[in-house]
């Protein structure tokens, strides 16, 4: 692993990794590394001079984010002064100018906004009652992107289903004139692996009803929770595809609703307005840390600037462009930048699609240059593990990124990295290499995609360890000639 050229003495060295208290109490201020080069008067000659390695650099990383608060002033920041960021809002607008505000004001370059056509689809007037046997207000949330009742409303009785599975072994013409409604729950997991499961009822629960004969749905929200607040979230919609209206309804509703239809018919009133504007536009903003000696060789990494219009989108997902930010802009601030550029995208329609699409699109000509990329896209709470690309496990680089990260209690995953995150699989799917950070999920889909996504919900502890996470990984292949591409998978034998 290649060495600093720079040699400095012992005390110097830990100046240099620590940082001054200045620059812990003021982000956008001059660290302590800065000043360290910046003329000041040399500190009296230390007896010998110790060179710094990568691996010191990037313990002293490390250590200097579990103090910074950064990350945490993005993050009250964009949810305070931006608020919800729905693609096509006039929020959004704003808040791709304060994307490209804040990159500016951190020191990044080569800043750019990649405009890209956007269907957007905003949200109407709202409401579902059960009228039978009593009212009761079911206080809905619309799916994303799903389309309008009537103006009046849809009427009618109700087919209620405990799972998925049984709704769709239900026969095309069987639910002709119904409103569906499946009440499957989602299993909490750290891994955030039920809502896969479960979320198939939002993304594909209105075509499939629709085939069978409904005229509306209803889903229990994809929620870990037992909150009466619901979850929207994308669901089917676009050229050829059939669909009818949807919204999803709070866990005691949903169980409420079980116990009623073991009793007897239940009959509900659904409304929803909405409208789509096929003519709007969304943005990808990106901002770099350039590299010293190899800058056409991009690290790309990021989160999604948009959100739900439900809640401010704090850990959905303000935090993860914070993290990334204020991890890269820690490396920013070093006196010797890494070998390798470091580019954060703030992707601009990640909710409802398109920011993968686009970046490819519009980077499609580079990215045998982009060596890797990750998304921060699972909230703020603690990184578990890390995955790499196939066959990098026993590289030197990894090996000392898995020593650097042991204090902050994170494992590797001998599993490969794969599925990186939504706005960076088109290009994983192109060939980029990509790896995980994995977030603890266990508490994420209790407020994720709701009102209750809000900066309150942030830990600025386990906040402070996903920056330094990521600033210390990146920083050791940022400096480094690892090449992920090249690298063989390891055979089982082999591991």
């Amino acid at each position: 692993m290649r060495m600093f050229r720079t040699l400095l003495t012992a005390a110097a060295v830990s100046a240099l990794l620590v940082g001054g208290a200045q620059a812990q109490t003021a982000p956008r201020a001059k660290s302590g590394l800065k000043a360290l080069f910046a003329g000041k008067p040399a500190a009296p000659a230390a007896p010998a001079a110790v060179p710094v390695s990568p691996e010191a650099v990037a313990v002293g990383l490390r250590d200097k984010a579990l103090r910074d608060h950064l990350a945490w002033d993005i993050t009250e920041d964009l949810t305070t002064n931006i608020g919800p960021r729905l693609v096509g809002s006039p929020a959004m607008e704003k808040a791709k100018d304060w994307g490209v505000a804040q990159f500016k004001a951190l020191g990044f370059t080569n800043i750019k906004v990649d405009e890209f056509a956007k269907v957007s689809w905003t949200r109407g007037e709202e409401s579902a009652w059960l009228m039978a046997p009593y009212a009761m207000n079911l206080n809905p949330v619309g799916l994303g992107r799903t389309v309008s009742t009537p103006p009046e409303g849809v009427e009618a009785e109700v087919a209620l289903f405990r799972t998925y599975a049984e709704m769709i072994a239900a026969p095309e013409g069987a639910l002709k004139g119904k409103i569906v409604v499946i009440t499957q729950p989602m299993v909490r997991a750290q891994d955030g692996a039920g809502y896969g499961v479960a979320g198939i009822s939002r993304r594909a629960g209105p075509v499939e009803a629709a085939k069978r004969g409904a005229v509306a749905l209803l889903i229990r929200s994809i929620s870990t929770s037992d909150s009466s607040v619901p979850h929207t979230g994308s669901t089917a919609n676009g050229e050829g595809v059939v669909t009818i209206p949807a919204a999803a309804i709070g866990v005691p509703e949903a169980e409420q609703l079980e116990r009623l239809s073991a009793k007897g018919p239940l009959r509900i009133k659904l409304k929803l307005q909405s409208s789509f504007d096929p003519k709007d536009v969304a943005w990808n903003i990106s901002g770099d840390i350039q590299g010293s000696e190899k800058p056409d060789e991009i690290i790309v990494i990021g989160g999604h600037l948009d959100s739900w219009d439900v809640g401010t989108g704090a850990l959905d997902d303000a935090t993860g462009i914070a993290i990334t930010t204020a991890a890269a802009k820690l490396i920013g601030d070093l006196p010797r930048h890494p070998k390798r550029t470091i580019r954060v995208v703030m992707w601009g329609s990640e909710e409802s699609g398109g920011s993968s699409d686009a970046y490819l699109a519009a980077n499609k000509d580079g990215l045998s240059k982009i060596v890797l990329a990750g998304e921060s896209d699972t909230g703020a709470d603690r990184i578990y593990s890390l995955q790499v690309p196939a066959g990098s496990l026993d590289h030197p680089v990894i090996k000392t990124a898995t020593r650097v990260l042991m204090p902050l209690k994170i494992y590797l995953d001998r599993a490969p990295a794969a599925g990186g995150g939504a706005d960076i699989s088109g290009i994983e799917g192109a060939g980029v290499p990509v790896i995980n950070l994995n977030q603890d999920a266990s508490r994420y889909f209790d407020y994720h995609h709701t009102a209750d996504d809000t900066l309150n919900k942030v830990d600025p502890v386990q906040l402070a360890q996903n920056v330094a996470a990521w600033a210390s990984f990146l920083y050791l292949v940022a400096d480094s000639d690892i090449d992920f591409r090249a690298l063989k998978p390891a055979t089982p034998a082999a591991r």
